[in-house]
């Protein structure tokens, strides 16, 4: 199967299209080798794709025949990416909350729609 279409179909990318992407952009690797998508991928191969900041890492157990359900997806890969990158990507997002204290500036489009719920709730 190719590696566009396995991504796809064990749910690590939402379209093929975003996989072609990846594979053009070279963030994703098998083996150790950079993918084009249109690589053949099979059983024990190691995948290697950045991703929403990480690097995720997964070796292939089966190749499904179409798209997977999210429960079965644990039959066809098993996911090799250390704890510590996720614990790095929650740093991340907590740090994005600080960069801007509450009160400060002009208010984001989330804290106007709070803002608003609140008034309406009053009412």
């Amino acid at each position: 199967m190719r590696v566009d279409k396995y991504l796809w179909c064990v749910r690590f990318y939402k379209t093929r299209n975003m996989v072609t992407e990846a594979c053009k952009k070279n963030h994703i690797t098998v083996n150790g080798l950079v993918a084009k998508p249109s690589k053949e991928v099979f059983a024990t191969d190691k995948i290697t794709f950045r991703k929403d900041q990480i690097t995720q890492n997964i070796l292939v157990l089966n190749v499904p025949e179409n798209r997977v359900g999210a429960k079965l997806v644990e039959m066809f890969c098993k996911n090799e990416t250390p704890a510590e990158v996720y614990q790095h990507l929650e740093l991340i997002k907590l740090s994005k909350e600080h960069y801007r204290k509450n009160g400060e500036g002009r208010p984001t489009k989330k804290d106007r729609r709070d803002i608003d719920d609140y008034g309406s709730e009053n009412s």
